[in-house]
């Protein structure tokens, strides 16, 4: 193995890498997997998975993992940067016939020491709930295979609830399941419920209350996977057709839809606080897209294959104020964020909302997140000020961008906003103390200001074109020019049928779906490291580590800044 610098052979595999906050170290000690150590023969199996559980109790070693190697399952005490990992003792390990574990999650708000659930989804679509502590199988849904005969995509637990859960299929359906009902000994009977352009949601027509409670039927192809926003009131969805859909979880509304560069978009994540959200895809990019505003902000290039798995990192994405008086982040603040419940994530949200505030001084945010691929590399990136509010001079820096001026283009810039067919340039935006960005929570605001293209000095990308923005309380009964992705607010009047709405790539490049590659900033990574033999294919940001795995079944921790300590394997 060898450490960062020195040699530019191909299979060179980095042990360390530095960024600003340090140097970040892969602690070979800490490795998980299968207690053979030996690589796992990954041809045509499902991609490993790993699931993270704090069991809450009083010895300061709550951690407890949970990952699938081909048909195996494993549920470790997981150690950390602390002590050597041993993998000789699993708490529990099954091995399944016939069926592949293909993903899983724990139940945050149920868990204890003595008792965990645990959802499994399988290669075959049955969901399997077991607890790894007590070693017993509860429940399995889909059992027959009548719901859905497909391979599971994702499956977790509906935020605060202990008992429902979400389950998505290559099908491209997702299922809201119970865990308390039973599923029935035929097929289901649906009757519609709420249909918007490319999405349909049906209830099961039964006497009594069963198992799916709700099918959502989104896009074409596989549902790759979904997840549930910081305040668990949002469901973004990424599927095979290349889009991003997100929709309001309990009102079943579309709510915003983004398209792929090309190709599927096969991951998605949400910023600690809601307010974006990072895909990676089969386009080998990951893209920013502001859930308030329903556009793309930036791109970021660096990947050589498909990105597979997007992360924030709540540790060291940031908010400062410029008055010390006030209130200044650190990395402690993010903690709670890391199982992003509902209300975990109300104090980081009003925080970082207070960039946005009238009455706060200008606060410098910097959002972190990060990327693996199946190119073996993990990619680092920075969402920083100049790409969030390209409007606005930033406090520390200030350009020489006359935004004052709302009816001639900003000093500095082309003045040659680009547009898109059938839209006229927008005008610059009008200057005001906030920007036209609210908080989350507040997607139901009547914020109507039209977004302008305002071409910023601060950074090297000149000319952002945005489409115009309607009042958000409307929002659900506005169709943008090229969009497809907005639910009529009659559902049911006319069937549109979900296939009908067969999406041309052509038509929706260069449009707010699908702004070009010149429309928006191409971030750089921060660093793009080659840290495993096969792909990669879980990333995952904890507080003193990051944690990845490849599909040869290895689970590594890689130590942050100051945050290792010396132990004797």
């Amino acid at each position: 193995m060898a450490t960062e610098g020195g040699g530019k052979e191909m299979n060179e595999i980095k042990t360390q890498f530095t960024t600003r906050e340090g140097l970040y170290k892969l602690l070979p000690h800490s490795e998980y997997s299968r207690p053979n150590r030996v690589p796992f023969n990954s041809q045509g199996s499902n991609p490993v998975r790993v699931s993270f559980v704090n069991l809450n109790d009083q010895s300061g070693n709550g951690d407890r993992l949970c990952f699938n190697v081909g048909r195996e399952l494993y549920f470790y005490i997981y150690k950390g940067v602390r002590k050597a990992a041993d993998l000789s003792k699993p708490i529990d390990k099954r091995i399944y016939k016939g069926t592949q574990p293909t993903c899983h999650d724990f139940n945050h708000l149920t868990a204890t020491a003595e008792s965990v659930s645990l959802l499994v989804g399988f290669s075959a679509g049955q969901v399997q709930l077991i607890d790894p502590i007590k070693k017993e199988t509860s429940k399995l849904f889909n059992e027959e295979r009548l719901i859905d005969k497909s391979r599971v995509t994702c499956v977790k637990w509906v935020p605060g609830s202990e008992s429902l859960f979400l389950v998505a299929h290559s099908s491209g359906a997702m299922y809201l399941y119970n865990v308390e009902h039973t599923c029935g000994t035929a097929a289901p009977h649906y009757q519609l419920l709420k249909q918007g352009d490319s999405f349909a949601v049906h209830t099961c027509k039964s006497k009594s209350t069963r198992n799916p409670l709700l099918k959502w039927t989104v896009g074409e192809g596989a549902l790759n996977e979904f997840a549930f926003s910081p305040d668990g009131k949002f469901l973004a969805c990424v599927s095979q057709d290349g889009f991003l859909r997100v929709f309001g979880f309990d009102s079943v509304e579309l709510h915003g839809s983004m398209k792929s560069y090309f190709g599927g978009l096969l991951c998605v994540c949400w910023s600690p606080d809601g307010k974006y959200l990072v895909t990676g895809g089969e386009d080998d990019l990951v893209t920013v897209w502001s859930f308030v505003d329903c556009r793309v902000i930036a791109r970021g290039h660096g990947h050589k294959s498909w990105v597979s798995v997007v992360a924030f990192d709540p540790y060291t994405t940031s908010v400062e104020e410029s008055d010390p008086m006030e209130f200044s982040g650190s990395d402690e603040d993010f903690q709670d964020l890391l199982h992003f419940g509902r209300d975990r994530a109300n104090s980081t949200q009003s925080r970082l909302s207070k960039r946005n505030s009238t009455e706060s001084r200008p606060v410098s945010v910097t959002y972190r997140f990060g990327s693996v691929g199946q190119d073996t590399q993990l990619c680092l990136w920075d969402l920083t000020e100049d790409i969030l509010f390209p409007h606005q001079p930033l406090s520390r820096a200030r350009t020489h961008t006359n935004v004052m001026n709302a009816t001639s283009p900003p000093s500095g810039s082309t003045g040659n906003s680009v547009t898109t067919p059938g839209n006229s340039a927008p005008p610059p935006l009008p200057r005001s103390n906030s920007l036209p960005h609210s908080t989350v929570s507040s997607a139901g605001s009547k914020s109507n200001v039209a977004d302008g293209a305002i071409a910023s000095g601060v950074s090297k990308f000149a000319t952002l074109s945005l489409h115009d923005r309607k009042d958000r309380h409307h929002e659900k009964d506005h169709k943008r020019n090229h969009s497809m992705g907005h639910i009529s607010s009659k559902s049911s009047d006319k069937l549109n049928l979900v296939t009908k709405t067969k999406t041309d790539p052509a038509k929706t490049l260069g449009t707010p779906l699908c702004p070009r590659m010149e429309d928006v900033p191409l971030l750089e990574p921060l660093i793009c490291k080659k840290i495993a033999h096969e792909r990669l294919t879980v990333l995952i940001f904890l507080e003193d580590c990051i944690v990845t795995a490849c599909q040869e079944g290895f689970i590594c921790t890689w130590g942050r800044p100051g945050k290792v300590v010396s132990f004797n394997p």
